[in-house]
């Protein structure tokens, strides 16, 4: 299973203890290569206490496009005094500043939160050009071929572990959610689905995955194909006998024949059960992606019938 967030390099290479020998090299020069992040730091400073841990976490989570430098200013006051006259106001500590290319190209003072720390970090990589997602498409990439393969609970933990990075990854809460349907679990699904932000409710995703779950509702229901194939043939009139064949043959995976059908009733009686068919059809177009002929071929089909 990938295992989503964990750093592929050293410890010792991406966050350094850093002194008025090392700054060069350890620094400036390194920061050429990737952004370095800055720590500027004392023993008896409580907030840098804090602050310490939360910006090795977020280095350790940018999986190498960025790198952390820990400076103790007692202990290299010659330093901090220097680059105090170069102009950066090291007066009040904890002071983090971005080192990218060489020179200093943002900074903050004082304990600030997480997510404070993580928009400061992602400037940085993307000022030096690098990819602020952090490896999250990587990973969503790695988690939909699980999901494909059929390793659905590995496939879980990487959209889990992606939300737990960006809680508003529309791609990640669809793929959360094609797994339970995968399973057959569709109360799970259907939780999965409410739990999705306000903000994302019409994410192309999100809009996908609300259509996949009510054509997995409607499956569960489905009527056998022969009994609803003989209804019809005794009278194609009957409306509703080819509504639920339509929907039996998308349960089966035959969804060609399912639009078909519904284009068929469509042309039969467009408003019937107010416009039922038309409504099915959206909701199959948009569970499917946006390229499928079956999407492409039906929508030019239903616009024909639409201005005929």
């Amino acid at each position: 299973m990938l295992e989503f967030g964990q750093n592929t390099a050293p410890a010792g290479d991406l966050i350094k203890d850093v002194t008025e020998a090392t700054f060069m090299a350890d620094v400036v020069e390194a920061s050429n290569e990737v952004p370095v992040i800055v720590d500027f730091w004392a023993t008896w400073c409580g907030p840098c206490k804090t602050l310490g841990p939360m910006l090795e976490d977020a280095v350790t989570r940018a999986n190498g496009a960025v790198k952390m430098a820990k400076i103790d200013v007692d202990q290299n006051q010659r330093l901090a005094q220097a680059l105090a006259q170069q102009g950066l106001p090291l007066q009040s500590i904890p002071t983090v500043v971005a080192f990218v290319k060489g020179r200093p190209i943002d900074m903050f003072q004082g304990a600030v939160p997480a997510s404070e720390i993580d928009a400061f970090i992602k400037r940085a990589i993307e000022e030096g050009g690098g990819d602020a997602s952090g490896g999250l498409d990587d990973a969503l990439a790695a988690a939909a071929e699980m999901l494909t393969e059929g390793a659905l609970d590995d496939a879980a933990q990487v959209f889990a572990a992606v939300l737990q990075e960006d809680a508003e990854n529309a791609a990640a809460f669809a793929g959360l959610i094609r797994c339970h349907l995968a399973a057959g679990d569709l109360d799970q699904a259907e939780v999965a689905l409410n739990g999705v932000p306000a903000s994302l409710t019409d994410a192309a995703p999100i809009e996908a995955v609300r259509a996949q779950l009510e054509l997995a509702r409607q499956a569960a229901n489905s009527g056998p194909l022969d009994e609803l194939r003989a209804q019809l043939d005794a009278d194609p009139a009957n409306h509703q006998a080819r509504f639920e064949l339509a929907q039996a043959l998308h349960a089966n995976d035959q969804v060609e024949d399912a639009v078909s059908e519904l284009l068929e009733l469509f042309r039969r009686d467009r408003e019937w059960n107010d416009g039922a068919a038309k409504a099915q059809l959206f909701t199959i177009f948009d569970a499917l992606p946006a390229n499928d002929p079956v999407v492409l071929n039906g929508r030019r089909k239903l616009s024909s019938l639409i201005f005929a």
